[in-house]
């Protein structure tokens, strides 16, 4: 029998206002935690401007790269500086329109007729020409997916609760049928230094093939760091029995050192 295979997934935000760190990509990080606990493997993470001349070779690339799924946040709004539309039209070498189901969505929302309709509301339904497109529960830029080889692009609008409602409701659910694998994944804190605890990670990523585990230096307290493991498996009881071992093994060795652990 074959390992199951875990899919490839890029995150690619877009946003002048991110590069210039105006404002924090928290989008990526949640994105990352959600993908990682479906059980794929984030390879990479990108932040480019509004710009055409940054977004379209970086699509090209992920495309290129071969990953599975690529799923970009941003430009999807009326102002003339979302252009992600249009880099995905130039990426797939074909023309753009307005998606008559998004238009009837904004007349419905809105209650108003069609020659009231906005050049922002009309820009925000306009997409790629072979695009599968989603309306928004939780605003008025929608999910658009399109295809490039064997890549499948997820596109999500920049604002965070608009970005993780499309996101549950549909990317999740995409990725989740792909999946040949399971994931489990629990945060441990502990009062030891990293030093003390790298040996007791490497022994459980070395008796348990799958498994991630890492302390964060960064975010340790006074008197506690946390710690993350991560186990991918064929099956969900395969993976939180993975996870549980590893962490029962990890506790042995913690307690063994007469430090404390919380769960």
């Amino acid at each position: 029998m074959t390992d199951p295979k875990i899919p490839t997934v890029q995150i690619i935000a877009i946003g002048t206002e991110l590069v210039l760190g105006r404002i924090q990509d928290t989008n990526s990080f949640w994105l990352s935690q959600q993908l990682t606990e479906l059980g794929a493997e984030v390879q990479r993470i990108t932040v480019l401007p509004d710009t055409l001349e940054e977004v379209v070779p970086v699509l090209q690339g992920a495309a290129d790269d071969g990953a599975n799924f690529v799923v970009v946040t941003g430009g999807l709004g009326p102002t003339p500086d979302d252009l992600t539309v249009e880099a995905f039209a130039r990426l797939l070498g074909e023309g753009t329109y307005q998606e008559r189901g998004l238009l009837e969505d904004y007349m419905r929302r809105r209650q108003i007729g069609e020659d009231e309709l906005s050049p922002g509301l009309r820009k925000m339904a306009t997409v790629p020409e072979s695009a599968v497109v989603w309306a928004s529960p939780a605003g008025w830029a929608p999910c658009i997916q399109v295809s490039k080889a064997e890549t499948t692009f997820f596109i999500l609008p920049g604002p965070p609760r608009e970005m993780e409602a499309l996101f549950d409701r549909y990317v999740a659910t995409a990725i989740s049928d792909s999946l040949e694998i399971k994931s489990a994944a629990r945060r441990l804190f502990v009062n030891m230094s990293e030093s003390e605890i790298s040996p007791l990670i490497e022994e459980a990523m070395q008796q348990y093939p799958g498994l991630y585990a890492k302390g964060y230096v960064a975010l340790r307290t006074d008197t506690h760091m946390p710690v993350d493991f991560v186990a991918r498996a064929a099956s969900d009881r395969e993976a939180r029995t993975m996870l549980s071992g590893a962490i029962d093994q990890f506790s042995a060795g913690v307690k063994a050192l007469g430090k404390d652990i919380h769960y």
